[in-house]
């Protein structure tokens, strides 16, 4: 059953925010949710985290706006003031999420192996399938038609939406998330070539991720080839997004949609990998880099910073004549090498009436 929903007062309660109500408020008004500026409706909290946004304050039905003292004066209604209204806000939308909430049980279809240890308090979906020597622990939610296979171990109150799939093997630790169609624990893409075939390397290795990870939808993480691939504490990883066997991704950094890390890559701590980055195998990224969209990571990255490749967009007639002079960039160099030298040379053999450039 889901709880009741605090009043104003109460929501300054649980964040930690000082409450100055508007003529006529009450905190004893229960707010039924969060909203947009632009979109709240009356009875919704809202949120001002940036400039951009400040547009839509003076205009807005919201019953109630989470801001810092510096934009409170011009807060139309009540105002929750915090001093960062972002973290305030993703805390408060744990108070009125959505997702629904699963008793303790085993679904009479799930297939849980007599040699699992799985906690009394954890929630098994339909069709799930639970194989040998699998330990959950409590308050887990493992949702419909998911796998876990042989071995291995999902950590206190971790949730695995519908049809994920964890191979034998890998560890998952607690408070985490992922989401639906992901693979955990796939072989990483190991072949050796022999007389003009391939050889599959076996992948010996596990899948280990720390606590409070989410991993979205439609994700695969290999396992490693000998040693572990290594998810650290903290780490967000978008959809899509494949990690190759033996990848290291450190403590707290996050990766968004599509990017991709060949394997044995490290990825340091605080990272920032933004979507469409491609990192090659068997280089590392420096603790606190960030990575920009559609970058192609070639070489290690040895100090933080943020690091771009590629080359925007512009209108396609624009963008052909830029191709054929990058195709170009060689002869040019070499050109201007050449003049350079005879430069130089002119220069140091002035009053000889050489007129070579």
């Amino acid at each position: 059953m889901k709880s009741a929903q605090p009043t104003l007062a109460q929501l300054a309660g649980l964040l930690g925010a000082e409450l100055r109500l508007a003529p006529g408020a009450s905190e004893a008004q229960v707010p039924s949710g969060l909203n947009t500026l632009q979109d709240a409706d009356v009875g919704e909290v809202s949120f001002l985290a940036s400039a951009n946004y400040r547009r839509f304050l003076k205009n807005t039905r919201a019953c109630a706006v989470l801001v810092t003292s510096e934009s409170a004066e011009d807060c139309p209604v009540s105002a929750l003031i915090v001093s960062n209204p972002y973290h305030a806000f993703a805390r408060a939308t744990a108070i009125y999420q959505t997702a629904p909430q699963y008793a303790p049980g085993i679904a009479p279809s799930a297939e849980v192996h007599p040699d699992a240890e799985v906690h009394e308090s954890v929630h098994i979906g339909p069709g799930v399938v639970i194989e040998a020597d699998v330990k959950v622990a409590e308050d887990a939610v493992i949702g419909a038609n998911s796998f876990v296979g042989a071995g291995s171990e999902i950590g206190a109150r971790s949730r695995l939406f519908p049809s994920v799939t964890v191979y034998h093997g890998c560890y998952i630790g607690a408070d985490c998330t992922v989401h639906s169609n992901t693979v955990i624990g796939a072989d990483g893409f190991g072949f050796a070539p022999h007389d003009n075939k391939w050889i599959k390397i076996h992948q010996l290795g596990g899948v280990e991720i720390a606590d409070e990870v989410e991993i979205g939808a439609c994700s695969c993480i290999d396992r490693g080839a000998l040693g572990n691939t290594v998810i650290g504490r903290g780490v967000k990883i978008d959809n899509m997004v494949q990690i190759a066997h033996n990848v290291q991704v450190g403590d707290y950094s996050a990766m968004a949609a599509c990017s991709a890390v060949a394997g044995s890559a490290t990825i340091g701590k605080h990272c920032t990998i933004a979507g469409g980055v491609g990192i090659v195998g068997h280089v590392s990224v420096a603790d606190f880099s960030h990575v920009t969209a559609r970058t192609l990571v070639t070489k290690s990255i040895e100090e933080s910073g943020s690091y771009s490749s590629g080359t925007p967009f512009s209108d396609s007639r624009s963008w052909r004549r830029n191709a054929v002079r990058f195709g170009q960039l060689d002869q040019m160099s070499r050109k201007l090498r050449e003049l350079e030298r005879k430069l130089e040379h002119k220069l140091h053999t002035k009053g000889s009436g050489s007129d070579d450039i």
